[in-house]
């Protein structure tokens, strides 16, 4: 009883000290929520307030990003960058380019980040930036000078052990170069301060599959508790950017059928699977020409392309959700049941609703939360981190190897602390607590800081 007040009076707390932040409220509310039993053993917790100290960021940097654009006229977006926990290492997480960023956003985004890193085994904090600006539609040029702008201020906040950036929505290899380009520059310094750089200059094979490719080996963890594969298996992917095109190659290389894909237009649904060849295609579409989805429909016979639809409706024996926040409701997830869906794996952070995850738990999905099974980026962040600090490179094999095996122990972990606190099979309850723990006993060893 003292547990469950403990945790309503913490969440009443972030309520009243981050109104209209309903993203951070809900990863708030769904991680104290899942850690109660943890907390019930373990006392000391609720004495050291690590509830109230978790949720709050270490520190929060707000900026003006002020340049020019082609015409030679001025314009100021907003720059943001959430140090949340550096319990367990520098801070680490990716820069959002998008018009939709805000600090609600960003501070969700961070809060999640932190639990995901801890369940890595890698040394890493967590935080999470970015800005309003939005790359869609801006030339090479515009797109520099901007990633100037911003890195002019940033660069004052980060640092190889202190914090280190990585890409996320509308950061890319183009802009990390920008930005790269723009820290040497001003430091004068070359070092890893930044993930997701190319291979000519610190970047590490891998990198750009890894959250798509750890997505996969996840779901691949999932099944083999249940003595299945990925093999013949139906699966439906949304988005079609960087996480869902390596979803779509993983899972091909595995033995299974992709039958869609979207962005925020609209689906397509290619009931014959998207094979190689069609997913070079979608390749250059959104990374080279950067165009939609439903250029797809145009150019294969016999795709369907919904206008406005996600893919949830499609039937399917798995599910992966690799576009954004909240993209699959309540309704979406009873729709995935029916249709004989039976495993989840979350590319993207946080794509399904509460109400949703409770119609996977309930009909016992194997529902991978995204804290845990898009985790493969970070890692593999965390192992160029390595790389850059030993000036050496690994090779695509021993890099896919080792996210692998990430991913591998990332599931063991959560799957073994669900049993142990008595929620078998409850990844979410698992991969919360895992990670709650392990950061919580780092913060109160380390005193009050």
């Amino acid at each position: 009883m003292i547990t469950k007040k403990s945790i309503l009076e913490a969440i009443e707390i972030v309520k009243k000290r981050n109104p209209a932040q309903p993203e951070f409220l809900q990863a708030v509310t769904e991680v104290f929520e899942s850690v109660e039993p943890a907390i019930a053993r373990r006392p000391d917790y609720i004495k050291n307030k690590i509830l109230q100290r978790i949720a709050e960021p270490e520190r929060i940097i707000i900026f003006r990003v002020p340049w020019m654009d082609d015409r030679g006229e001025i314009q100021i977006n907003r720059g943001f960058r959430i140090e949340m926990s550096s319990a367990i290492g520098p801070y680490k997480g990716g820069l959002r380019f998008h018009p939709s960023v805000y600090i609600g956003i960003l501070k969700f985004l961070a809060f999640e980040q932190v639990f995901k890193n801890a369940l890595t085994t890698c040394p890493i904090g967590g935080g999470k930036g970015g800005s309003d600006f939005d790359p869609k539609g801006k030339s090479d040029n515009e797109v520099m000078r901007f990633c100037q702008s911003f890195m002019t201020e940033l660069c004052r906040h980060i640092g190889p052990n202190t914090d280190v950036p990585a890409g996320d929505i509308g950061v890319g290899a183009r802009e990390i170069g920008y930005l790269f380009g723009q820290y040497k520059r001003i430091r004068n310094e070359f070092t890893g301060v930044l993930t997701g750089k190319a291979l000519a200059w610190g970047g590490s094979l891998i990198r750009p599959e890894a959250t798509g490719y750890g997505s996969v080996y996840f779901s691949d963890e999932m099944l083999k508790t249940r003595n299945d594969g990925l093999k013949g298996k139906v699966c439906t992917v949304s988005g079609s950017g960087n996480v869902a095109q390596y979803t779509v190659e993983k899972l091909n290389q595995l033995g299974a059928k992709v039958v869609t894909l979207s962005d925020s237009e609209g689906m397509i649904y290619d009931p014959s699977g998207i094979d190689e060849e069609k997913l070079t295609f979608v390749f250059e579409l959104k990374n080279v020409r950067r165009g939609r989805i439903s250029e797809y429909a145009e150019k294969y016979n016999n795709v369907e392309y919904y206008q406005g639809k996600r893919p949830w409706g499609i039937k399917c024996d798995c599910a992966f959700p690799s576009a954004t926040q909240n993209e699959i409701t309540a309704d979406d997830a009873k729709t995935l049941v029916k249709n004989g869906c039976i495993l989840v794996s979350e590319g993207a952070n946080m794509p399904t609703e509460p109400d949703g995850v409770r119609v996977f738990i309930e009909n016992k999905i194997l529902y991978g939360p995204g804290k845990a099974a898009n985790a493969g980026g970070v890692a593999t962040s965390a192992l160029e981190m390595s790389q850059n600090a030993m000036h050496l490179s690994w090779t695509r094999d021993e890099v896919d190897r080792r996210l692998r095996e990430i991913m591998t122990e990332i599931h063991r972990n959560a799957y073994e602390t669900a049993k142990e606190y008595d929620y078998p099979n409850n990844l979410v309850v698992g991969a919360n607590i895992a990670g709650f723990t392990k950061i919580a006993d780092a913060m109160i060893e380390q005193g009050l800081v």
